[in-house]
């Protein structure tokens, strides 16, 4: 009896897919049934050969062999994969198979998975494609009876192609020139050189700012206070302007003028993509963009709880309309409960400001499935993530927030003063919100009441505050805003208009799948460290971005690639001519690193020699510690130093870093002289526990060992140098 072949991207997923079709007999790598075999890729299991696999002349790095341009790109079986890339393709040469149906994550990338193991494995049989946004039960059936030929997304997979082809040729080319020109490890790609770039221009705007003066004036009455106002606002930009008002001000009376009250409303944030997920998460628990998709991925596979995160859009189609009710009472649990029953009360009322089929791309807004769940089977951090996706949902549907603004006018001689306050009339979406947890907008909603004064009244002021200020420089970038530069970089970089409608239209650089990643690179070259929760460039990423060529270091590059991909994911573009100008571009920008007359110089150099390889080892910062590494990109020898804590000087009141291992770790203030044995400072401070701080002693002992559990886990620094 002739059986179909399940083609799913991970164990997780195929491992539920098997369920819903009955499959139970477990395989080597595979789970059969009567009618299905459901096997799995563990990510990718092909990639792209590296250069080695070409030509001998580039097992040496080396300007000679540069620019590295295969006439024909190979498919390998990427290290670690063979034992399972083996077992699916035993499963897909299997003579009762006749059918492959692709289940891997539905989007470019997914394409790629599927597609490649199919074609290193040299299988010519049927396929379909299972596209779905949720892997519940009650999705994977409905994907399952709404199969779609797999050549409806041929033109998907060749952009994907593209994609990685570009990527290897300009990436790889670009990396080896620069780290032979220099001596040193360094890597370039379209994507992580224009995020630097933004990061590194950022910091200088910030080392270049002049601080300036400037004033406000402050009257007190005695019921509340007023801002001066002049014709361009309310800065005085001249001192002796400033006080010359004070002082004509003191003993004055104000006329109320005007007294203006609007009812106002604010309305609900659109539904989740992910990368303002990433935002939120990190701009309330300082969640890093990766650990958010992670949890995602664990929400959306494990618990099923979450539709697929590697979503660009904010709406859902009108075909999931229906699902509502469902996943309303799949989240009718805890603190949710209030607002589900206000929704159903009220009757689920949809509209253009979330449901959109014109705005749904390959998937929708990241929503609830319609699998409830136990709340306390959630990690802290799986919780945290989830009930911000449920609290988006729950508002969307909800009334919008009113309140009343009143805005108060008043003069004294010709000069204006204004004062606004609100009063909450109905809260509408934000019972879901905790204070602080929702980004207000300006004008809305702070509950500050003024007292009821009419047109006419005067009254007297009774003091007069002249407030001294300083114009403050640009804010370095957090994750959270780097994230925002990178979907929107027209706003954070000067480009001509019709380069920002561009960049707008494309939805900046990388994609909601890759800058989580790309971030981390950063981290993890080096290029970039953290001060507090601010993203700071080393001096390493600095001399980069002065190194690399001019065209890598702009977002405009990325934003065309992508609408080029996209016009060949549509079948608008031939991709054969996006590789060929990739292959001229790559060799153009070889001849540039070559031409420079640049220098790099490691001004991190320590006096401890590298003892595999004799040379100077660099003192790197990480995310989690200092690491000493060899400078000797061959080599890759580094060692641990210290790891950062919670622990808090005594002193000074800084953060400690630990030092050493074992008995003779050690914590060191680096801003003051306090070093003191790790054993002998746990001691006293749990000798503290009971004398009235035992709660935060407690609670900084879990967050310490959290923070130890957490350090250097870094990935191999080098080992996806060839990456962008």
């Amino acid at each position: 009896m002739a059986k179909k072949l399940v083609l799913a991207e991970k164990p997780s997923v195929a491992r539920d897919i098997a369920r819903v079709l009955k499959c139970s007999k477990k395989g080597n790598g595979y789970i059969e049934g009567n009618d299905y075999i459901v096997t799995w890729a563990l990510g990718h299991l092909v990639g792209l050969a590296d250069p080695e696999a070409y030509d001998d002349r580039y097992k040496t790095w080396s300007m000679e062999s540069l620019p590295m341009l295969p006439k024909q790109m190979k498919l390998v079986v990427l290290k670690g994969a063979g034992k399972q890339f083996n077992s699916v393709k035993e499963q897909m040469q299997r003579k009762d198979v006749d059918e492959i149906i692709i289940a891997t994550d539905a989007g470019r990338e997914g394409e790629l998975v599927a597609r490649w193991i199919i074609e290193k494995a040299k299988v010519n049989k049927p396929m379909k494609r299972l596209w779905i946004s949720s892997v519940t039960d009650k999705a994977i059936l409905e994907g399952f009876k709404n199969l779609k030929p797999a050549k409806d997304y041929h033109n998907l997979y060749e952009a994907a192609v593209c994609r990685a082809e570009g990527d290897w040729l300009v990436g790889l080319n670009v990396t080896r020139a620069l780290t032979c020109k220099y001596n040193a490890q360094l890597s370039a790609g379209r994507v992580q050189s224009a995020a630097l770039a933004m990061i590194v221009t950022r910091e200088e705007e910030i080392k270049n700012f002049k601080a300036e003066d400037y004033f406000n004036i402050k009257v007190k009455t005695p019921s509340f206070s007023l801002m001066w106002q002049g014709t361009k606002g309310p800065n005085i930009w001249n001192e002796e302007e400033a006080k010359k008002l004070k002082n004509q001000l003191e003993g004055k009376s104000l006329q109320i003028v005007k007294v203006d009250e609007k009812d106002k409303k604010a309305y609900a944030p659109g539904l989740y993509d992910l990368t303002e997920l990433q935002r939120d998460a990190n701009r309330l628990y300082g969640m890093s963009p990766k650990e958010t998709l992670n949890i995602m991925q664990r929400l959306y596979e494990n618990y099923k709880v979450l539709t697929y995160p590697r979503t660009d859009s904010k709406y859902i189609s009108q075909d999931i309309v229906p699902t509502l009710k469902d996943r309303l009472q799949a989240v009718n649990v805890g603190n949710f409960r209030p607002a589900v029953q206000a929704v159903l009360k009220n009757g689920i009322k949809t509209g253009k400001h979330f449901v959109d089929n014109n705005k749904v791309s390959d998937h929708h807004a990241i929503i609830p499935t319609e699998e409830s769940i136990m709340l306390s089977k959630l990690s802290n951090d799986e919780r945290k993530i989830y009930e911000l996706v449920v609290k988006r949902f729950l508002s969307v549907m909800l009334p919008p927030c009113e309140y009343k603004q009143t805005t108060i006018e008043a003069k004294s001689g010709e000069e204006t003063f204004v004062t606004k306050g609100q009063v909450m009339i109905n809260q509408g979406f934000k019972i879901v919100y905790e204070k602080g947890e929702e980004e207000t907008k300006e004008g809305e909603s702070d509950n500050t009441r003024l007292p009821e004064v009419k047109v006419g009244d005067s009254l007297k002021i009774v003091n007069v505050e002249c407030n001294k200020l300083q114009t403050k420089p640009p804010a370095r970038f957090s994750e959270a805003t780097l994230l925002s530069a990178m979907e929107s970089p027209h706003k954070y970089v000067k480009v001509s208009k019709e380069a920002a409608k561009t960049l707008g239209e494309t939805g900046g650089i990388g994609t909601v799948a890759t800058r989580a990643d790309i971030i981390e690179k950063l981290y993890n070259m080096f290029y970039i460290e953290k001060s507090g929760n601010s993203i700071v460039p080393t001096s390493k990423g600095k001399q980069l971005i002065d190194l690399v060529p001019e065209e890598l270091k702009t977002p405009l590059l990325t934003a065309k690639w992508e609408r080029e991909l996209e016009l060949i994911s549509k079948g608008k573009q031939n991709p054969k001519d996006f590789i060929t100008r990739m292959r001229k571009y790559s060799g153009e920008l070889v001849d540039t690193v070559k031409e420079s007359t640049d220098k790099f110089k490691h001004d991190n150099i320590v006096g401890k020699r590298c003892p595999d390889c004799g040379k100077s080892l660099l003192e790197v910062k990480g995310k989690h510690g200092k690491l000493y590494v060899c400078q000797d990109r061959a080599c890759g020898y580094r060692e641990n130093v210290s790891k950062f804590t919670n622990a808090h000087c005594p002193e000074c009141h800084k953060k400690l870093e630990l030092r050493g291992q074992g008995d003779g770790q050690i914590y060191v203030c680096t801003t003051c002289t306090f070093r003191e044995k790790a054993s002998t400072f746990n001691n006293r401070f749990k000798d503290k526990q009971g004398k009235g701080d035992k709660k935060s002693v407690q609670k900084y002992l879990k967050q310490q060992q959290k923070e130890d559990e957490g350090n250097f886990a870094f990935a191999d620094l080098f080992a996806n140098l060839n990456k962008k």
